[in-house]
């Protein structure tokens, strides 16, 4: 079975590996093209996909447009029995109708809940104790098609974003091998999707990480862990912008109004809520360094709120 391997990022990369290392012939592999990036904007980067494929000496194919004839013609001289997509940008039909078997996507969610670019963010953020990755061909609305393989996991209580993300990474990679196992015996069945039972995952952007302490304590600790280590969320402290990667849940009373910020100056930094406090382990205040909340108060004096 020719097999085109699609994504990017080092989600992707052991999902890759592990067709690789299972004797599965990867006919070509297509990624981001290299960006400018590093300090200054002076280094070229290639995506993590690339850098594995080319030291596992597969064919890399890097289009800026892939409805271009140019890309389609070279990507249907590969002949592929099957397109295999992880962590990639939205396909045309052109692209994942080429195949003679399909185009199957993993997604990192129990689909149809979390449709969209950021699952397991929001599945944390949202207070989910168990998410999952999903295996489907793909169809012309995004996120939507049938159902070949789940595989389930448990999100630990003040388990991270970052946490989780490494952990179903190896999760997903095990699903897409089982996947084209299922697929190669031709021995499966196709599950709809219960489209009324679906939830969106949308792609967070900066203004939506900062934090609203007038929730519950329960909610902000699960929006600051479904948002570590990036793109990490934030609030202000004397005008700067404080990012809050690590935090706990502290049920006292609040004797202070939700977002006031209470400490001992010396172990302690929390920050009032609705129903109780959101104590903060490790920050980062804008133009210093990341750093446990000890380090930081040993340095720096907060005005708190009486």
């Amino acid at each position: 079975m020719r097999i085109v391997f699609m994504g990017s990022p080092d989600f992707a990369v052991p999902s890759l590996q592990i067709l690789q290392e299972n004797g599965y012939q990867i006919v070509g592999v297509v990624t981001a093209t290299d960006k400018w990036g590093g300090r200054g904007n002076k280094k070229l980067l290639e995506s993590a996909v690339k850098t594995y494929a080319k030291e596992a000496g597969l064919p890399v194919l890097q289009p800026k447009n892939l409805k271009a004839p140019e890309f389609v013609a070279e990507l249907a001289a590969l002949k592929p029995d099957l397109q295999v997509v992880v962590a990639f940008r939205m396909l045309p039909e052109v692209v994942w109708s080429l195949p003679t078997i399909g185009t199957f996507n993993l997604h990192g969610s129990l689909l149809p809940k979390y449709r969209g670019a950021a699952p397991i963010n929001w599945a944390i953020i949202e207070g989910e104790r168990e998410t999952g990755v999903t295996t489907f061909f793909i169809k012309h609305e995004i996120d939507t098609g049938d159902v070949l393989l789940q595989d389930r996991l448990e999100i630990e209580e003040n388990e991270t974003f970052g946490e989780l993300y490494d952990r179903m990474k190896k999760l997903g990679a095990r699903a897409v091998l089982k996947t084209v196992q299922l697929i190669e015996t031709g021995n499966y069945t196709l599950l709809p999707q219960d489209h009324q039972a679906a939830t969106k995952a949308p792609k967070i952007f900066h203004e939506d990480c900062r934090i609203d302490f007038e929730q519950s304590a329960r909610r902000v600790h699960n929006f600051i862990r479904g948002l570590s280590p990036h793109p990490a969320a934030w609030t202000l402290l004397d005008g700067l912008e404080l990012k809050i990667y690590e935090s706990r849940c502290d049920p006292a009373p609040p004797v202070h109004p939700p977002g006031a910020i209470d400490t001992d100056q010396r172990k302690y930094l929390r920050f009032a809520t609705k129903d109780g406090y959101v104590s903060v382990l490790e920050l980062q205040l804008q133009g210093r360094k990341r750093m446990r909340v000890r380090d930081f108060l040993n340095g720096y004096t907060i005005e708190q709120t009486n």
